[in-house]
């Protein structure tokens, strides 16, 4: 390589490397942890930018002194110097000075530790479990601060709570370890097989607070995110009363008609849709334990009330709509949220607001848009079970049907 071509390819890395820097600093970015949006997050900050701050002028002052003394002890051609002990009031000082800082640092960590760990005044109790690759919710019933919960609710990707009103998360996991973050309003708290952690998870104002799962826990760990919905409890009492309310069977003759038998028939067996019913009455259950191996599959009901799917990874809402319900003011968030791929509809139908093409890709090959067998052909090992959803080979006819029937589902 010429040194031209050399000199282009270090400006290249340096190049990248400041953008890199400066994206990881951006203002108002969604995990900015520097931009708490709850008192539990603001505790943490409280401890982190004085940390932060300390541990930079001390980087700066190791810097210095380093470069300093390169440059004044620099190889000059002259002998080596008479070998000593060192400096012992040097010594002593540079032992003490950093257990000073550790020790200030630490009771204000200490004493911020004992404040998250308070969970005596929360007012709702949501129950999370990690999987590969995506978040559960189950609200089981009671109170949710002024809201009256009368029968569970279970849903995915999107945790939704009342704003201004500490709820009590309780953490789990189905397979391996996982770690639940929602940075703007807590820290991390690992999800582990068999244990339950809990968290405490409080929201200032209604919007929407982006997290992700923080521990590698196989092929789609990086599309295995969440959000945390944060409403009025107006919006909040809306909101329950939309996912408990009665299943209201598809007009006989439509599309989405057609669609509920295709559901039945095709995805029934690991999604469940609450009220869904036979031709003879008996209400369908999903049994996903006989054919995946976490034995749990998303619910789906009023999928369309929500922003995205598959673990939170795509969106279901177009970008110019999903930027308008991210920007809108905390005053009219909720009314937006509430209208789920309707945004824009009075009517009720597809809409511009609905990426349609989106869940239309993924019914056809869920695999494609998102790894979550390393060998889809050997299920030999999980007893025949698939990892994940696996490519039900859905002709373009079945995918209209299953798409007119979700939507349908309001």
């Amino acid at each position: 390589m010429t040194t031209l071509g050399r000199m282009m390819t270090r400006r290249n890395l340096l190049a990248v490397a400041v953008a890199v820097t400066l994206a990881g600093c951006a203002q108002n970015a969604p995990q900015d942890t520097f931009s708490p949006a709850g008192p539990n997050a603001r505790n943490i900050d409280s401890v982190a930018r004085p940390v932060f701050w300390t541990a930079l002028v001390v980087a700066v002052l190791v810097v210095l002194a380093v470069v300093y003394a390169s440059w004044k002890f620099r190889d000059r051609g002259q002998d080596i110097p008479e070998q000593t002990h060192g400096n012992p009031k040097l010594e002593i000082a540079l032992t003490i000075l950093p257990a000073i800082i550790l020790a200030a640092i630490s009771v204000p960590t200490v004493a911020t530790i004992f404040k998250l760990d308070k969970k005596s005044d929360t007012a709702c109790v949501i129950n999370v479990t990690g999987q590969q690759w995506w978040w559960e919710y189950d609200y089981p019933t009671g109170k949710c601060g002024d809201v009256e919960i009368t029968e569970p609710i279970v849903t995915s990707g999107e945790l939704v709570i009342p704003a201004g009103t500490p709820v009590l998360l309780r953490i789990t996991s189905r397979d391996v370890i996982h770690s639940y973050w929602v940075p703007r309003l807590n820290g991390k708290r690992d999800a582990v097989p068999g244990r339950l952690h809990t968290l405490r998870m409080q929201a200032d104002e209604p919007g929407i607070y982006m997290g992700q799962c923080t521990e590698f826990c196989g092929l789609s760990h990086a599309r295995m995110r969440e959000a945390a919905i944060s409403l009025t409890m107006t919006d909040f009492q809306a909101w329950v009363d939309n996912q408990t309310a009665d299943y209201v069977a598809p007009e006989a003759g439509s599309l989405a008609a057609t669609g509920e038998s295709t559901f039945i028939a095709q995805c029934s067996k690991c999604h469940q849709v609450n009220g869904l019913a036979n031709a003879d009455g008996t209400p369908v259950l999903a049994d996903p334990d006989q054919y995946v191996v976490s034995g749990v599959a998303p619910n789906l009901t009023n999928l369309m009330t929500r922003t995205a799917f598959a673990g939170w990874t795509f969106d279901l809402l177009t970008e110019e709509c999903r930027d308008e319900l991210w920007r809108a003011p905390s005053a009219e968030f909720g009314s937006l949220y509430l209208q789920g791929v309707y945004m824009h509809s009075p009517d009720g139908v597809a809409t511009p607001c609905f990426d349609e093409a989106r869940l239309r890709e993924w019914l056809r090959d869920p695999t494609a848009m998102k790894p979550m067998f390393a060998d889809p052909t050997n299920l030999a090992s999980t007893g025949g079970k698939y990892r994940g959803m696996p490519n039900l080979n859905l002709n373009e006819a079945q995918i209209d049907e299953l798409i007119a029937y979700l939507l349908d589902r309001k």
